[in-house]
Parts: structure tokens; sequence; C-alpha cells
């Protein structure tokens, strides 16, 4: 064989004459004629092998030629011809290359056709590759049974094809057919047709899926092979950089195959020239490339994952990148430190070089946690998080990376905040201190041993007092001298001497450069200084390569003393074991008895060090728990999921205060985020519902326990929700539900030795399951009764409480049950208890008992037969009780009453007994309303539809004409409404006539409540007080008469009284009254507003409790007072302020409701006489959310404009607080025209800087996000504010119109204008010169009119509620504007 083939670049040059020698194709053949000569091909295979290829060279060429044009069959083929071609030589070629024989023309055969075989296969399948690609995109179906059609258009089954060819390349590749090349150097272009084959398979979208599997294990294993056996490793580095940047999904890809090149074929440079390559890129590269660099830290994170170790050596290239602006890049560096650090660089056996790296590692780490990006910081906390879970963070640096943590929980970035939870979780799972962290338990440890270390060390002082003299005082005592005597022997007359001492020294100059430094110590010791110096200044010359006289090469007194003190002080601790036993005894060795008191001492130091750490990582984790409580309610739902994780972790660690986050999360069982919901029940779940334990006793045990701990000092909202929870576990019946209920019934009982606070605890729990069934309760009435009502229940009226709250959850006032009405009879015990016990009460002084009383007339309507008539029995018989307490106590005199029960403990008790009386007649009024409303008029409603039921059954419609009038009256909603009302109208009647008509209990005591409650001297006691106020108002929700006849004097109540407690009692009760009867209470509006400035904080906060509820519910009309609540976001107490602030949010989220206030407020609020500071309005006005909503940019401005011409706007003050208002809007391009059609309103007012500033700031706002037309607008109102700010209004006003008279002058002369009579617009143009009396009395424009805004808040008076008849508010002003603009919707 005489010619070469030489693979060449592209097709084409196969067909040109080239170098001598050279193989060139003859003969192209049609489409045609492909058919027959692949058959001869065939043939060919069959007789003459793999060498075939060499004649048939130049129909496979053909073929690709005319890849687009032939059949798909003659593709197929092909390339199951040259499949067989390239098996054929893998399966030939081992044999030749052993048996080394081969001669130059059989060596040249079998490389031409290994060459034009593998070009052809490769060519192919690159043709192949992308016709399927190309199908795929042209052809991509919309629904999935289409996709196999479309499909079976191309090459059949390609996918298994393709795994074919790079199988058998591999058998080829894998072969050492480098020997068939000359001197064994394999050719580029040969190793670039393969891997660019290879490299094209790659690019194919599908290859990073999991189907594409075993494909990609393919060609990651043949570049595998051309990277360890063909030099193609530079190669493979610059296209692993080239896919990256042109194909971002291939970066897991490109990972796999790097870490398998590396481990799997043992070329680990490769990783380092890929990083070298990654880290030499610039910002401004990286900034080109786009999602190159995505890919890049894509593709870094993975590998690092990969080959960890294998990139510790060229990590340092990538750390430039975290000074660079590409913060995913950032990102994937700190990934790589924290593989590296979790994976590598972990443990307690690494060595000094390794421990550097991992705290430079873990500096850098921590560095980027304060990132300027959120994403990076975000990440850089899971990295710190997965070091901590992998127990990698060295104990050291806990509390540091701790605080920092704790510290991103401010992050303004919700991601940030999030990671920063978790990483704070896996702190306190992985703690290394203990298993309970609380600074408070910890705290007395740590006192008692560090105060253990303190007596131990000093012990140890005056031990080493008396027996320890360090070598460094020796030194410091006998410097002085050495220092002479060295003067001495540097000088020139102690040559004599030194001949001497070379004398005594002949025989000793043999010993070693060890023992002469250990002599001159020795010699020091013996205080023979002389000698001692002399021998140092000969050692040097004696041996000059020791590191002992290493400093005497110059030989001077500095150096010379130098010498001797580190002879003297430093060698000694190393060789005190070699020095000779005859020495005499160091001062190190004195002290060396107390080895075992040295040890003992650093045990307690490292022990106090520790104990030091966990408190210090207990006030950490502490710190962290209350800003995370606080995230239980935000509004991004993966935050609370993660503040809910974390109070569970905290929890089981009895982390302190963890139960007040999870009492704080138990509301979030109400929220209408189901995923929040099911996070918070599951959490509840795992605390408590599923205890741990050997047997269901004990399950049981703990379950209660924890539940009971729950539920101590629980607030009720607490115990509400709760309720949800633990009525959930009893709905489903088990084993442990049946233990847990007889394990509570113990303890109620006080069958084992409970706590008072679990027994009440205990009787809860059992109401909850009452709720879920009622038998729970039902069946042991009895049990209650005894235990908590019968004799003793004077000895705990709190336990008696919560027993009739639990017997109230078997009502169906409770479980809201439907039917007949489940109600015990009169004579039940249950009511006797009740009854007795309440009567009994009121002779007594308990505080408690006024709870237990409520909860107990409660009770009483709601599952009595006749509870009216109990309660009126019982009313008889407490005020006989009251009455027989005071004539044996004496009936006071007026001057014992108005004193106050001063006189003696008789006329206290006579006090406490009557207001105990009065609130006893204060609940029997409110329930008997809410009976007669609630229960009555249920039972009447039902009986009427049963018996409307009754009746259809029983008879049917007369006619047709019967039933088709009822249909219509079905269905226009007329069928019971006349029933309905006539049995409201019932209700109503009775509690207008009946339940305080003559004769009826509760009509005996209105009188003296009235009374009392206006006649505050005589009765002052403040118990007295409380009740009768209370008592009255209650009194007043039975009909609007009562309301009518005595709501002046409950308002000289909220305003007079100098007791706290009342005036917020009064506030809650007027709420209710304006919700019952809101004509009536209406017109005294502005004196519920009014003590939002009450100098009670308590009363404040109740106020504005109210007013919210009113307000937000539209029960109350919102008026200008309502800026008094603006004034409360500067409150002091920022429980108040947030109050405030969660109102104007509200409010804002109905329609125009604040744009309706908002002139109102601002004048009332910038008022002279309120006396408000600038700054305190200024942050109102930024606070409140009425100034930032972007509906009001438009039709907010020409309100408040307009407020400037007002008679209100009367000081520079309050021009200045509007402009401030017009600031804080969004303005855009709409609300700048409304701003310059409203010039008229505030031009001759921006001569004051306040005014000025704030619309300077406007415009400047408008000019950075203006586009070109805009912004020149912009730029001319701008300088017309300038211009009015410097020259004033007049001024610049004149300069235009002369302008524009000067304008129309020199048009007029050049045209002539025909004289039209056209209305001249007035907008934008220079008002007329104004004289003096212009000045006081504006003149009425033509076009327009403007009338005087008056506020009718402002012209109503606060009038106080007072007892005159005359000074009672009569009827409602409501707000009304005389401006003609109205509210655009």
């Amino acid at each position: 064989m005489s010619w070469d083939f030489i693979v060449p670049v592209c097709l084409d040059d196969l067909v040109k004459s080239g170098a001598v020698n050279q193989y060139v194709v003859q003969d192209v053949l049609s489409a045609k004629q492909l058919p027959s000569h692949i058959n001869s091909f065939k043939a060919a295979l069959r007789s003459q092998g793999p060498l075939c290829i060499l004649e048939h060279f130049d129909t496979a060429y053909s073929v690709l030629k005319h890849c687009r044009t032939v059949d798909v069959a003659v593709k197929e083929d092909t390339l199951e011809l040259l499949i067989q071609v390239v098996r054929g030589l893998s399966v030939s070629l081992p044999t030749l290359l052993l048996s080394g024989s081969l001669s130059a023309v059989d060596r040249k055969q079998q490389l031409n056709t290994v060459k034009m075989s593998v070009f052809l296969l490769c060519k192919l399948t690159e043709t192949l590759e992308s016709d399927s690609y190309r199908e795929t995109i042209v052809a991509a179906p919309s629904k999935g049974r289409k996709k196999d059609k479309v499909a079976g258009k191309g090459l059949l089954q390609w996918d298994s094809e393709r795994e074919k060819v790079l199988q058998c390349l591999t058998q080829l590749l894998q072969l050492d057919i480098r020997t068939l090349w000359s001197l064994s150097l394999v050719e580029e272009e040969f190793v670039s047709c393969v891997t660019c084959c290879c490299y094209k398979l790659l690019e194919n979208p599908t290859i990073s899926h999991v189907k594409s599997k075993s494909t990609r294990d393919a060609i990651i294993h043949v570049l595998g092979i051309m990277v360890k056996k063909y030099n193609h490793m530079l190669g493979a580095c610059v296209k692993v950089i080239q896919l990256l940047q042109h194909f971002e999904q291939l970066a897991s890809v490109c990972a796999q195959a790097v870490a398998a090149w590396s481990s799997e074929y043992g070329v680990k440079a490769i990783v380092g020239e890929i990083m070298r390559e990654i880290g030499q890129k610039s910002s401004e590269e990286l900034a080109r490339e786009g999602s190159g660099v995505k890919a890049f830290s894509s593709f870094l994170s993975e590998l690092s994952t990969l080959v960890p170790e294998t990139m510790i050596p060229n990590i340092s290239v990538l750390l430039t990148h975290l000074e660079g602006e590409s913060p995913s890049l950032r990102v994937a560096v700190c990934e790589v430190l924290g593989e590296v650090l979790v994976r590598v660089l972990s443990g307690d056996k690494l060595g000094d070089s390794a421990r550097a790296s991992r705290d430079r590692f873990l500096d850098t780490l921590q560095e980027h946690i304060h990132d300027a990006h959120s994403h990076v910081r975000a990440r850089v906390l899971q990295v710190y998080a997965r070091i901590v879970n992998s127990k990698a963070l060295p104990l050291c640096r806990y509390t540091e990376v701790m605080e920092l943590t704790v510290g991103r929980l401010g992050d303004k970035s919700v991601h940030v905040c999030k990671s920063a939870i978790q990483l704070l979780a896996a702190f306190i799972a992985h703690n290394p201190y203990s298993c309970k962290l609380s600074s408070v338990d910890l705290k007395k440890p740590l006192e008692k041993e560090m105060a253990k270390l303190k007596e131990m060390r000093d012990a140890q002082k005056e031990q080493m007092l008396v027996a320890v003299i360090t070598a460094a005082d020796l030194w410091d005592a006998m410097k002085p001298e050495v220092e002479m005597t060295v003067k001495a022997q540097l000088e020139p007359g102690s040559e004599e001497e030194e001949d001497e001492k070379e004398e005594q020294t002949e025989g000793r100059e043999e010993r070693s450069d060890r023992d002469t430094a250990l002599q001159i110590a020795q010699f020091l010791r013996e205080s023979k200084y002389r000698k001692a110096v002399g021998l140092c200044m000969r050692a040097h010359s004696l041996f000059p390569e020791s590191s002992f006289f290493t400093d005497l090469a110059v030989l001077n007194a500095e150096t010379l003393i130098n010498t001797l003190a580190t002879l003297f002080k430093g060698p000694e601790q190393e060789t005190t074991e070699a020095m000779s036993s005859d020495a005499p005894p160091t001062p190190q060795k004195e002290g060396g008895g107390n080895e075992g008191g040295e040890s003992e001492l650093k045990k307690q130091e490292m022990l106090v060090q520790y104990l030091k750490d966990t408190e210090s990582f207990a006030l950490q984790v502490e710190r962290a728990i209350a800003v995370i409580n606080n995230m239980l309610y935000w509004k991004t739902t993966t935050v609370v999921q993660e503040a809910v994780q974390f109070c569970v972790t905290a929890f089981e660690f009895s982390v302190a205060d963890s139960v007040c986050g999870v009492r704080k999360m138990l509301p979030l069982v109400w929220s209408t985020d189901v995923t929040i919901k099911d996070t918070v029940i599951q959490a509840y779940r795992r605390l408590y519902l599923n205890p741990p334990g050997d047997n269901t006793r004990a399950k049981a045990q703990t379950l209660v326990d924890n539940l009971s701990d729950l539920m101590i000092d629980a607030s009720l909202g607490t115990v509400q929700c709760l309720e949800e929870i633990v009525q959930e576990f009893f709905s489903s019946e088990s084993a442990l539900q049946t233990s847990v209920v007889q394990v509570l019934w113990e303890r109620f009982s006080g069958k084992r030795e409970t706590k008072a606070l679990h027994r009440r605890a205990a009787v809860l729990l059992l109401g909850m399951a009452a709720r879920a069934e009622r038998e729970v309760v039902l069946s042991n009435l009895d049990t209650l009764c005894s235990v908590a009502l019968g004799e003793k229940v004077a000895e705990d009226y709190l336990l008696a409480r919560d027993t009739l709250i639990t017997i109230a959850n078997i009502t169906d006032h409770v479980r809201q049950s439907k039917g007949v009405p489940f109600r015990l009879p009169v004579d039940h015990h249950l009511f006797s208890c009740l009854s007795q016990a309440i009567a009994d009460g009121v002779v007594q002084s308990d505080p408690h008992w006024q709870t237990f009383m409520e909860q107990a007339v409660r009770l009483l309507y709601f599952l009595a037969e006749s509870p009216d008539q109990l309660c009126s029995r019982l009313l008889q018989r407490s005020a006989h009780l009251l009455l027989e307490q005071i004539t044996e106590c004496g009936e006071p005199n007026q001057s014992q009453l108005q004193e106050g029960g001063s006189q003696g403990s008789e006329e206290q008790a006579n006090c406490v007994s009557l207001a105990q009386v009065l609130s006893l007649c204060g609940a029997v009024a409110f329930w008997q309303v809410s009976h007669l409303e609630r229960s009555v008029s249920s039972e009447l409603r039902r009986r009427r539809g049963e018996k409307e039921e009754k009746e259809e059954k029983e008879k049917a419609p007369a006619n047709k004409k019967e039933a088709n009038d009822s249909c219509v009256e079905e269905e226009l909603g007329l069928v019971g409404a006349s029933a309905e009302d006539t049995e409201v109208e019932f209700i109503r009647k009775i509690c207008d006539t009946e339940l305080l008509a003559e004769g009826n209990m509760l009509s005996a005591f209105l009188p003296l409540l009235v009374k009392v409650c206006s006649s505050p001297g005589k009765y002052s006691h403040p118990q007295l007080t409380t009740a009768a106020c209370l008592a009255i108002s209650q009194y007043m929700m039975i009909s609007p008469a009562v309301c009518k006849d005595n709501i002046r004097l409950l308002f000289t109540v909220l305003e007079k009284s100098p007791l706290p407690v009342v005036r917020a009692n009064t506030i809650v009760a007027l709420g209710d009254l304006t919700v019952r009867f809101p004509n009536i209470l209406e017109p005294w509006t502005p004196n519920l507003y009014a003590r939002l400035s009450d100098d009670n904080a308590s009363v404040r906060l109740t106020a504005i409790m109210v007013l919210t509820q009113l307000v937000l519910k539209d029960v109350m009309k919102v008026k200008g007072q309502v800026s008094e609540v603006a004034v409360l976001l500067l409150d002091p107490e920022p429980h108040i302020a947030s109050l405030a602030l969660n109102f104007f949010n509200e409010l804002s989220a109905k329609d125009n409701a604040i744009y309706n206030l908002l002139p109102d407020i601002i004048s009332r609020l910038s008022d002279p006489e309120r006396g408000m500071k600038e700054e305190d309005f200024n942050t109102i006005m930024k606070l409140g959310s009425f100034m930032t909503d972007d509906q009001y940019e438009g039709p907010g401005l020409p309100p408040l404009c307009d407020l400037v011409l007002s008679p209100v706007c009367r000081t520079e003050r309050q021009w200045a607080d509007l402009a401030v208002s017009l600031s804080l809007l969004s303005v855009c391009e709409r609300g700048f025209k409304k701003l310059q059609e409203c010039w008229d309103c505030y031009s001759d007012k921006l001569t004051e800087p306040g005014v000025y500033q704030p619309l300077l700031s406007i415009a400047a706002k408008l000019r950075r996000r203006a586009k070109s037309q805009f912004k020149a607008q912009v730029e001319d109102y701008e300088k017309r504010l300038t211009a009015v700010h410097t020259k004033g209004l007049e001024n610049v006003e004149s300069e235009e119109k002369e302008q524009q008279m000067g304008d129309t002058q020199s048009q007029n002369m050049q045209t002539p204008q025909p004289h039209k009579s056209v209305r001249k617009t007035t907008r934008g143009r220079g008002k007329p010169k104004l004289n003096d009396s212009d000045l006081v009395t504006p003149r009425k424009s033509c076009s327009r009119p403007k009338h005087a805004i008056t506020f009718t808040s402002d012209e109503e008076e606060e009038e106080d509620a007072v007892m005159a008849e005359s000074e009672t508010p009569k009827v409602t002003t409501p707000i009304a504007r005389t401006r003609r603009t109205r509210l655009r919707h």
C-alpha cells in the first residue's frame, strides 16, 4: 500500500488532491448508485473482514455527502456496516499488536483501516445526531401520543444505536493502537475526530436526563480514554470551558465527567487546570458571558461534592472570585469551601497545615455572612448549616458564628431569615454542650465551679510563694553582676585571665555544644560569672554552626548577655532530664512536685471554660427565640414554617422561654393558610400527642404532663386554640385516649397527689375531651360536683370555675348542636350546689369568687330548664344574706360610707358583700337577655319549623293555585318571614316590659345601682364602684329605655372616675352598647375618642382596641376624631403604637376610607392649638399608611392643596406640614398634572423653606424616573419653583406677563389677527398684578369660583357628658365638604 490516509478537517478535503501518497476519494457516488454499492460493501465485509473499508471507503463517504437526501434505510445499513468494521478491528488487532511481527506495510494497512473506519463512524454519528435533534425541534409534538409518531420518521431507535457506536469506539480505543503510529505519536486530527463526536453528543438537551444515563456514562468513558491515553487533557479542559459557556444545562454532566477522569482514570491534574481557567476569568469576561457564569457556579458546586480532596491544592485560584461582582460565583466558591470543610478538613486528627487551611476557610465563610447580596448571605448560612449538621465546626467557633446568625434574623431578605432560622435549629440540634440549654440552670453550676477554680488558684499562688522561684526571677537578680563581668571581660586587659581559663579548661574542649551550654548555665547558677562569660565567648569559635551560639557571630556586650540569658532560662526546660545528677537543683525542679495539682487546675479551668461557653451559647439561643417568636406571624409562609420548626427544636432541648414560642404559635391553628395550619398541628402532635413510653399508661402519663405544663398560666386565647388540637386528638378512639382520660380523672379527683395547678389543668383538658365526646363529662357529673362544687368549694374557687367551664362544654351553646335542646331539670344536684356556693360566697371576701360566679350564672342559663326562676331565687337568697350580715354588724351611717369603709373591717366587709351582690345582679341581667335572644328565640324557631313540617305532611295544598302561590313566596324568601318577625318582636317586648317590671327581682336593684354610680363621693369603695358601674352597663343592655335613661351617667363615670379599671370597663361596655343600640350611642362618639388621650396606658389600650373593632366592623362611622388614633402612633407603649398602626393598615384596605378623612386628619394634627412638634407630625405621616397608598396620588392632591386656602390653614407651620404630607404621596405623571393645576393654591407660600423643600423633593423624585418629554416638564416646574422661592410670586408673574406682552406685540406687528370673541384660558399663565386691596380680599375668578372649605369636625366642640339634660348630644353631624370635586371611583 503506497498511500496514507490523513484524517481531514472537513469532508471536502478528501476530494482535493493533497500531498504525495495521500488518499483522495476517486468517485463520489450518486444517491441512486448507493444501494448497490452498499450491498457490495456488505459482501466484501463478509469475505475480507474490516480491511474491506480500504476499497469501499468511497461508498461510505458518498453516504456522508448525500446524507440529507438518501433514505433512512441506506443510513441505517451504512451505520451498521461501520459498526461491524470497528468491532472487527477490536477483535483482530489485539493478536496482531501482541505478536509484534507486523511489517511496515501491514502496519500502514491496519493504521489506514483504523483511521478510515473511525473517521467515517464518527462523522456519520455526528450527522445522524444533528438530524435527530433537528427533527425534534421542527416537529416538536404538543401531546404525548404524537411524539412516538414523529420520532418514527427519523432513524429508528437512534438512542440504542448511539450507545452501540460508543461501545465499539471504546473497545477499539482501549487497545494499544498507538503502536500503529510512528513513535506512538497519535496525530491530533484523529483525536479531534473522536472527541468532537463525543462533545457533539453531549450537546444533546436530553443528555442530562435520567433516561440518558447509560449514553452519558459511555461518552464520559470514551473521553476518559482519550484524556488518559491520547494526550487530550488540555483539549478537554478547553472544551469543558466552552461547553459551560454555551450550554448551561451541561454543568452537572461536565462535573461528573471531570470527576470520573480524575478518580477513575487518575488524571487529577485536569481538575486543577479547569479550576485555573475559571479562576483566571476577569469580571468583564464574566459579565459578557451571562449564562456561562451560572454554569461555572453549578459546575464548581457539583464538582466539590464529587472530588473535594482533589480541589484543595488549587482552591486558592477560586478565592479571587469572592471579591468579584458575580454573586453566583461567590456562592459557588463558598459551597466549595463548605464541601471541603465537611468532607476533608474535619475531625480531630488534622495536621497543622490542614488545621490552618480549615481556619482560613472558616474565616472566609464567616466574612460572607454579611455579603452585599442577599442570595450569597442565604447560601452561606445554608453552608454553615451543613457544616454544623456534619459536626465539622470547631467548638471554639460556635459562639461567634451563633452571634452572627442571630444578627441575620433581622435581615431584610426573607430567604436570609429563613436560612438563619434553619442554621439556629441545626446549632441547637447538634450542640456539643448539653441536652438542656437553659442559662438560668447553668448559672449556679458556673458560679460554683468558678469559686472552686479561684480557691485552687489562690492555693497554688501560696505554694509558689513558698517553694517556687522561677528562672526569670533568678536571672533578673543576677543580671547586673553579669553585665559588669561582660564589660570587664571585653576589655583588652583581660587576656591573662583568659589564658588561665584556657589552661583550666583544656581537658574539657572535647565536649559537645549541648554540654557546653549546660556547663555555662551551671556556672551561672553557682555565681561563677567570669567562667560562664569566658566559656561563652570561646563557644562560638568552637561550635560556629550550633544553634546555641548563633547570636555570637557579632561579639559585643548585648549579644553576649542575650546568649547567656537564653542559655539560663530557655534550654533548661528541655534539658532537665539530660543534666547530670550531681548538678544543684534548679528552681523549676524545686516546684516540680506539684504536677498533680497543676493537672487538676487545668481540668478545672477546662470545666469552667466549658460552662462559660455553654452559658454563652444558651444566651444566644434565648436571644434568637425572642426574635423568632415574632416571625411566627409573618406573611411569608416558608418563614412561618421554619419558625415553627425552630420552636419545636428549642422546646425539645429545654431551652429557656421556648414554651413562650410554643404557646405563641398555637393561634396559628386558625390560620387560613392550610400549610401553616398543618405545620402547627403536626408540631403539637410531635411535642404533646406522640409521647415516648414503654406502655400505654406511661405514654398517657407523659402526654398529660406535657399538656398540663402548657395549660399552666395560659391565657384564654391559648386555651381556646389548644381546644382545637385536643378535640381532634380525642375524636379518634384508641387505647391511648382511654388511658389519658383515666389519668385526667385520677388527677382531678385527687387519687394521686397532684398540685392545684395540675388539677385545674386536668379538669380543663377533660372539658376539651367533652367537646368531642359528651359522655366523658356527662357520666361523671356527680364526681365533678362532689370534688369541686361540694362543701370545699370555698377553698378553691379557681378549681370550681374551671370545673364549670368543663361542664359548659357539654351544653348545646358550646357544641352548637341542633335538635331538641339538652337541659337538666331544675332540681338537679348540680344546680343546688351552684346556688349554695354562690349565695355563701356573697358574704365572703374571696377575690376569685367573682370569676366563679360569672361562670356559674352562665352555666345556669346554658343547662337549666328554667334558669330565670333559679336566678330569681338566687338573687333573693343573696340579698337576704347580705341584709343579715349588715344587721349583725350594724347598719353603717352616711359618714362611714363616705369614708369608704375605713371605720373598721365590718364596714369594709359590708361594701365587698354589696359589690358582689351587684355583680351577681349584672351577670343575671346580661345572661337573661342572652338567654331570651339566643336560647328562647332559637327554640321558638325550632318549634315553628317542626310545626310547619308537620302541617305540610298532614295537609297538602288545596288546589294548584295555592301551590303556585306558595312556590312564589318561597322564591321571594317570604316563607316564615312574618313569623320570624313576630318572634323577634315578642322577645323584644319581653325585654322592654317584663324584665324590669315590678315584681321582678332585677328591677329591685336598678335604683341602688344608679345611686351608687351617681354618688361616687358617698360610695367610694373601689370594688363597689367597679361592680356597680359594670352592673349598670349590663342592665342597659336590656332595653333602649334603660340605655337612654342612664347613658349620661355612664359617660360621666367614663370621664370623671379616678379609677382606671372603671374607665376601662366602661369603654368596653359602651362598645357593646354601641353594637346593640347604635342610634343612641352615635351622638356620644367624640366622648369615646377622647379616651384615646387618657393619662392611663391601660385605658388608652382598651379604647384603641374597642374603637378598632367598632370602626372596622362598620358599627361606628369614621369621623375627624380618628386623628386621635394617629397620635397614638407615637405612644410610649409599644403595644398601643402597634395597635394604632394596625388600625390604619386595616382601614386603608377599605375603599377610600382614609382618603375621605385625609384633610381632616392633617388639619387637626397641624392645628397650632394642639401644639404638636414638627418632628412628631412628620413621624405620624410616615408611620400611618394613609399617605403611601398609590390610589391617592391623583385624587389626594386637590383636597390637600385646597386645604392651604381654607380658613383652617393660617400659619406657616400648617403650610409646611401640608407640604410634607404632599411629599409623602406616591406622585406619578397623573399626580404631577394635578400638582400643576393646583399651582394657585400654594404658589404664594413658596417663599417659605418648609413649603419649598418638600415640593422640590417631589420634582426631584419625578425627574429621576421620568422619560425625556416628561422630564422637560418636570425641569421647567423645578425652575419655576426655584424662581418663585428666590424672587417672590409677584416678581415672577410680572416678568412672565411682560414677556408675554412683548411676544404678543411682535406677533401682531408681523401678522394682524382678526378679532374673535374667544374665551382665554388662565391655566399656566401669570395672574394680573394685584393691588393692596386684593391681598386682603382675593378677587373672584370668572372661570370657577372657589368656596372656602369648611370642616364640620372642626366646628364641632367636644362636649363632656354631664348630668345636665341640655348638654346631651342630640343629633349626628356628618362630615361635609363644600367642594364640587368628588371621589372618582
